[in-house]
């Protein structure tokens, strides 16, 4: 049974009328980057609750979570309503294993996401411990629309610390945005056009492919890694170049 801890709300920011991220302080336990909370408000009488991904570094004290959202949902439209000051619940310990423990030895790192699921590699680079094993990291966020891309000050900020070895390429699918790509993820690695832009190749002998977002993307991607490149799942009794994470 998971620990909950009171957490109190600190900051909101609405990006958009459907995503906004929202700023705890909990007393939870040290967690690895990368790694997710289950967030939760009684409802009802009932406790609802959802695994959303620690976008600050762990040694950050100000718990940042990146949400979306969703107009049916049970919870989602209750923490978009949540003032600083609010109190929700918090697991005390993290859980996942979408960390760089666990992925394996490559000159280039390739960090792909749709939406929201950019948080755990905010978390990651913004940590920046591990990160000196890659000679090259690539962040790739994608959106349905320019607007949605809440992080890229960030993104662009933690390109300049990293001095070079980080790029980022953001994606859109719904419209056209300079600087950017568009289309879906799978469709541009499938064509080239997403190692054209980043002047990297996506290759197994040197590449390994973190994926993290919409289930769709996450397969559809995978698929074409798999025909495309020859690349296969990691796992740790059989290693290979794809670690991914679905993200609802």
């Amino acid at each position: 049974m998971a620990e909950w801890v009171t957490g109190k709300v600190t900051q909101v920011e609405h990006w958009t009328d459907g995503l906004f991220s929202i700023q705890v302080n909990a007393p939870v336990d040290p967690f690895t980057a990368g790694q997710f909370a289950k967030l939760a408000l009684e409802i009802e009488g009932e406790r609802v609750q959802r695994a959303y991904s620690y976008v600050n570094a762990p040694s950050d004290k100000n718990l940042e979570f990146y949400l979306v959202t969703v107009p049916e949902g049970k919870l989602s439209p209750r923490l978009h309503a949540l003032q600083p000051g609010d109190e929700l619940m918090v697991t005390k310990e993290a859980a996942g294993f979408f960390v760089l423990d666990e992925v394996p030895e490559c000159r280039t790192l390739w960090m792909l996401a749709t939406g929201t699921a950019i948080g755990p590699y905010l978390s990651i680079l913004q940590e920046g411990k591990d990160l000196a094993r890659f000679d090259h990291i690539v962040l790739v966020h994608a959106a349905r629309y320019a607007r949605d891309l809440s992080y890229l000050p960030l993104m662009q900020q933690l390109q300049q610390q990293l001095n070079g070895k980080l790029k980022i390429q953001t994606v859109v699918s719904r419209e056209t945005v300079p600087g950017s790509l568009t289309g879906r993820v799978p469709a541009l690695i499938e064509s080239g056009e997403l190692e054209a832009a980043v002047g990297l190749p996506m290759e197994a002998e040197t590449s390994h492919v973190m994926l993290c977002g919409n289930p769709q993307m996450v397969r559809d991607t995978q698929q074409v890694l798999k025909e495309s490149r020859e690349m296969r799942k990691h796992l740790r009794r059989k290693p290979g170049h794809i670690t991914s994470e679905h993200y609802w």
